[in-house]
């Protein structure tokens, strides 16, 4: 893929569930054969019903380039405005540095600036300094820091 390659960014659906799973694991969000792809398939409802949305990215003869899941949270603080956090971030490593992962984080910034929130949160893990640099570049600033409790499911 080059920079001026076209690239269709949809929602996704169900039937996109294992594109999915192969870009989280080409990406190495996740491990290669780490997901289950009945059990992500089942999940999907669920994920939909909390307000989740999962964006594609395919080149012109579809093949799946890039995803990344934007959640709008309705709260009570800043005058009731939500905040929108993006989790899932994945860019297969043929189209990674042509812009794509760019096109795809201005997408959800549209979509949550559209719902009117006030924020856009994401998180990266701290070895990925490569994303750390990305996420950068696209006006992020470092805020505050990032707690997590493991809980027992999936790692």
């Amino acid at each position: 893929m080059t920079a001026t390659s076209p690239v269709t960014v949809r929602d996704a659906t169900v039937h996109d569930v294992p594109s999915l799973l192969e870009l989280y694991e080409s990406s190495g969000l996740d491990q290669p054969g780490d997901n289950n792809p009945a059990q992500a398939v089942s999940h999907w409802s669920e994920l939909r019903k909390a307000g989740a949305q999962v964006l594609i990215a395919e080149d012109r003869d579809g093949r799946p380039l890039g995803t990344l899941t934007l959640f709008i949270l309705p709260l009570l603080a800043h005058r009731a405005a939500p905040a929108a956090l993006v989790e899932d971030v994945a860019v297969h490593p043929s189209a990674q540095g042509c812009g794509l992962g760019r096109r795809l984080v201005h997408e959800a910034m549209e979509r949550a600036q559209a719902a009117g929130c006030y924020k856009l949160a994401l998180s990266s893990n701290e070895r990925r300094e490569a994303s750390h640099a990305f996420y950068d570049s696209l006006g992020f600033q470092r805020h505050g820091f990032s707690f997590v409790a493991a809980l027992g499911g999936a790692r």
